[in-house]
């Protein structure tokens, strides 16, 4: 990292989806459109706000929680394919000491996953019962940075399917509790039948959204909902349902097919006027730094580049409560060589990225 200097970004800056300007300098590690005296390092490129990865786990891989050596490494790999504003959407690890660094990209934490008991997967949630719902959700909204991130369907083995993790009075209760402290809800959810309680219950998110269909989407809708698709997470159902139809053949089936529509249901859900927002789900199973794939597959499923972009950057960062290239704003911002609106897989490939004021590398 550099220390911080005086930069004169010039080109293309997108500081919004329609507005562009020529240049801005970063002065005391912020932003401003004011030429300021004396010398400058000169970037040249296209500058968008620093993406949002909107579904990220910092410390957290497939079989729990990590330590601070390996969750730094997740937040730099995140860092250098330019996201630099994550929502950690459920982490046992504790990662604040992030925070006081300046290098590592800022986090908006949800806290530790809520789930059923036996009903998610190990080492990753509080796992308890329905009456003890309203308590971990004030818990976690006292803890978090504004969002609760709750379970909210997943295998039942003796159904042998997917189905709803709560009963409709306690997710009531605990969405009322989270707003009454503040805080946003969201709820993984992959199947059909948890979308209706959650979205009548006032849930703000819904990760996945796989399960939306014709019925839900609607309401959704009406109620300004948003989702968090992490289609490149979705793509590994295929996988998943291999691994699981000897035991769960019920399960395997509807994996497969929530696969086989992911794009229908993205575009559907888009057409409806759903907020949509970019999330990868890294962290898991799945390794950091997709955001540019990620953005890629909301285009492959229909979704407008510049609304792509938007659910990464400008509209994201809105979503969030954080700012964007906006007069005096922390100077977090990424430059690419060529216009992403034209062409999205452009983000794969930062040409300099800036987080607070500082060029990196």
């Amino acid at each position: 990292m550099s220390d911080h200097v005086v930069l004169h970004v010039k080109g293309r800056v997108l500081v919004g989806p329609e507005e562009v300007r020529d240049e801005l300098w970063v002065v005391g590690g912020r932003i401003t459109y004011r030429r300021p005296a004396g010398e400058a390092r000169t970037i040249e490129g296209w500058a968008l706000p620093g993406l949002v990865d909107a579904h990220c786990h910092v410390g957290l891989d497939a079989h729990g929680a990590v330590d601070e050596a390996t969750s730094e490494k997740q937040a730099l790999t995140d860092r250098d394919a330019g996201t630099l504003l994550i929502r950690d959407a459920g982490s046992p690890a504790d990662t604040r000491w992030i925070d006081d660094r300046e290098d590592l990209p800022k986090i908006i934490r949800a806290g530790r996953h809520i789930a059923r008991t036996r009903r998610y997967i190990r080492n990753y949630a509080h796992e308890i019962e329905p009456e003890d719902l309203v308590a971990y959700v004030a818990r976690e909204a006292r803890r978090g940075d504004g969002w609760v991130k709750l379970v909210g369907d997943w295998l039942d083995r003796e159904a042998g399917d997917l189905g709803a993790c709560w009963p409709r009075g306690a997710v009531e209760a605990a969405i009322a509790e989270a707003h009454r402290l503040g805080a946003r809800v969201t709820a993984h959810c992959f199947a059909e039948d948890s979308l209706r309680d959650l979205v009548e219950a006032g849930i703000d998110c819904i990760e996945h959204a796989t399960g939306l269909t014709d019925e839900t989407i609607p309401l959704f809708a009406e109620r300004g909902v948003a989702i968090v698709p992490t289609l490149v997470n979705i793509a590994t159902f295929p996988r998943l349902a291999a691994g699981g139809e000897g035991k769960f053949p019920r399960w395997s089936a509807h994996m497969r097919r929530l696969h086989e529509r992911r794009y229908d249901t993205v575009r559907s859900a888009y057409d409806a006027g759903i907020p949509v927002y970019v999330g990868t789900d890294a962290g898991g199973s799945l390794p950091h730094g997709l955001v540019a794939a990620e953005v890629a597959e909301l285009v492959k499923a229909g979704i407008p580049a510049v609304e792509a972009l938007s659910a990464t950057a400008w509209g994201a960062r809105r979503w969030l409560g954080r700012p964007g290239l906006e007069e005096g704003a922390e100077a977090d911002l990424v430059v690419y060589e060529a216009d992403p609106r034209a062409d999205v897989r452009v983000l794969a490939a930062p040409r300099r990225v800036i987080l607070r004021g500082r060029v990196i590398g």
